[in-house]
């Protein structure tokens, strides 16, 4: 299946989104959130207001996107829903440390940012296997 690739990242006064593989998706917001619906917003209105040769090729029939995060914006579009103790918890980070991550005070090495993306992976995939 084709995949399109949103980064997501946050610059000095705003969070942006563009599309890494298709040229002319662009987006952003106040928060990660705002930019990850501003970008999926350009993609609707790029389809929708082009004759069909005008669309990427790869925005045409089934696609899938995956989300490219920067550290900050990813704890902060999902501080609502994990909280630094929780992301301890599956990452094995000190929560201080989480926290100056999520607020840009410092930028983890690649081993920490592995640890994160692990670690979230491995949560999705318990969650998925639950059944109610």
């Amino acid at each position: 299946m084709k995949r399109i690739n949103i980064v997501i990242e946050k610059t000095a006064d705003m969070y942006s989104s563009y599309a890494e593989n298709v040229e002319g998706i662009y987006g952003g917001g106040g928060t990660a959130e705002e930019a990850k619906q501003s970008v999926l917003d350009a993609i609707k209105i790029l389809k929708e207001n082009n004759s069909e040769e005008n669309i990427p090729e790869i925005l045409k029939g089934d696609y899938s996107i995956r989300y490219h995060f920067d550290v900050e914006s990813l704890l902060q579009y999902y501080k609502g829903m994990l909280s630094n103790p929780a992301i301890e918890k599956i990452t094995g980070i000190n929560q201080k440390l989480i926290h100056q991550y999520s607020k840009g005070l410092k930028k983890p090495r690649q081993k920490q940012k592995k640890k994160i993306e692990e670690g979230l992976h491995k949560l999705g995939r318990e969650l998925l296997a639950i059944e109610l």
